[in-house]
């Protein structure tokens, strides 16, 4: 399994960057290799993603959200990875978003993409390119879901 941790910070506030964190739908506009992302409920996501040729679809579970704080998931299926992502408040209109991933490569191209370095560049590069997608946009998110969603109890 493979830990990715990356940090950007984005030019508009921590609701702002949250807010639209948590519209999945749009992810492929920044993310690569992402088809489409449909929200089945407040928790569940079914995600259909392309990389290296490989084409896979799964379903992702919001396991905890907390308005302008965090969004944690796991997969249920297909791939096998889970994470957060974190927003921090620097000031009024700065706000530090940081992704944490951790990744079960699946098959050889995956296990290779992964000791190559190709999943930790992807993940670098989809959070630089959400800096520029919320900042191109004058700080204005497309939409905003500030419901709770409670960690699971043991």
């Amino acid at each position: 399994m493979s830990t990715v941790v990356e940090s950007v910070d984005v030019a508009v506030p921590v609701r702002t960057a949250y807010n639209q964190w948590t519209q999945f739908e749009q992810f492929p506009h920044f993310m690569g290799g992402v088809e489409s992302i449909r929200q089945v409920t407040d928790d569940m996501t079914h995600w259909t993603v392309e990389i290296g040729g490989v084409r896979r679809e799964f379903d992702a579970k919001i396991t905890e959200q907390h308005p302008d704080e965090r969004v944690s998931w796991t997969t249920l299926d297909g791939p096998k990875h889970a994470g957060v992502v974190t927003f921090h408040r620097l000031d009024e209109t700065h706000t530090r978003v940081t992704v944490q991933m951790d990744i079960e490569p699946s098959g050889v191209a995956e296990t290779v993409g992964d000791k190559v370095g190709i999943i930790d560049r992807q993940v670098k590069n989809d959070v630089k390119k959400f800096k520029e997608y919320i900042e191109s946009r004058g700080g204005n998110e497309t939409g905003a879901w500030r419901g709770d969603i409670d960690r699971p109890t043991p």
